[in-house]
This record gives C-alpha cells, structure tokens and sequence, in this order.
C-alpha cells in the first residue's frame, strides 16, 4: 500500500518524538545536577531546526497548509492557524534552547537554570503540537483530499526532500534513533 502525504507526515512525528523523548530525560539529568554534553544538545538544536522545522514544519507550511487553505480551511483559527502560531512559539523556544547550550557549556552551575526552561518548553510544546496535527489535521486532510490529491501532495513532499538532499532526511532520522539508543529512552 503506498503512504499517503498525511502518513509522510505521521511518520515524521516518530523520529521528533523521539528526540523530544531524549531531551526530557536529559533535562531530568541537568536538574539534578548532572552534566550533559553540550554538544549533544547540539546536534538536538541542529535536528529541531533542519528536520522538525525545514523538513517537516517547511512541507506542511509551503504545500500541505496552501492546499487545505485552496480546499477553503481557513489559514486563521483551528487548525491551521494554531498549528502555524505553534511552529512560530517552537522556532523561539529552539532560539532560547540555543542561546542556552552556549550558556552552560560557559558556566555549568550557572547556564542550568536557561538550559532547563527552554528544555521544558520543547517537551511540553511538541508532544501537544504533534497530537493536534496526528489527531485533528490529519483525519481533516484525509476526509478533504482525494487519492489523487493525496498522491499529487506526497509526490511534492518527496520532491520537496530531494531538493533538501534526501540523505539529509535519511540522516536526522538515523539521529533520532542513534540517539535514543544512547540514552535508553524508547519511544
């Protein structure tokens, strides 16, 4: 059976949650004073930026969003304009998570408190974030887009990726679960 552009998109979700899932637990390890690699966090902030944002964030805004909007879903309100407030809220947050890294990898007692809070932030804003779209967006785009549509808009998804570089993708993917195998956390 060939994935749809929604699955494409579920799929996604896994690998996010995974690193979310990590980040938790290492947050849990910065509040009870353990230190964690600031290089690990990262390759977190590299991963939230290039595949949760550019790759997945980028496909639903460009191409899924524009063609619910043609279908008449309104770019305000629910969902889609929750969904676009939430990206914006989530690229700050990966800002403040930065700034934060370059905080305690310079001062470890003193960068936890910054570290902690964006940390927190991410894990509250993502699993929610994706529970909208996996419960509500999707079964909406699924009931408006034909077969056809559905084909037409996985077809721009990958193309979308191969003009990212698909390695790329295939790469953060490998990430998520590299680093999920690293700190125990199943997802």
């Amino acid at each position: 059976m060939t994935r749809t552009a929604t699955d494409i998109m579920e799929a996604e979700h896994v690998f996010i949650l995974k690193v979310v899932a990590v980040m938790v637990s290492l947050e849990d390890r910065v509040g009870k004073g353990f230190d964690v690699d600031p290089d690990t966090l990262r390759s977190i902030v590299e991963f939230l930026r290039i595949y949760a944002d550019r790759c997945h964030h980028g496909k639903e805004e460009v191409y899924l969003f524009t063609f619910l909007q043609k279908k008449g879903v309104p770019l305000t309100g629910c969902p889609l304009g929750a969904l676009l407030h939430e990206h914006k809220i989530g690229r700050e947050w990966v800002g403040k998570f930065a700034e934060a890294i370059e905080g305690y990898a310079k001062d470890r007692s003193g960068g936890r408190g910054a570290l902690q809070e964006s940390m927190k932030a991410l894990a509250a804003l993502y699993p929610n974030h994706i529970w909208k779209e996996d419960y509500l967006l999707s079964p909406m785009a699924n009931k408006l887009l034909s077969g056809s549509e559905q084909e037409g808009l996985r077809n721009t998804f990958e193309d979308a990726e191969r003009e990212l570089g698909s390695e790329l993708h295939r790469k953060w993917e490998r990430f998520a679960v590299e680093l999920e195998g690293k700190t125990g956390n199943p997802v």
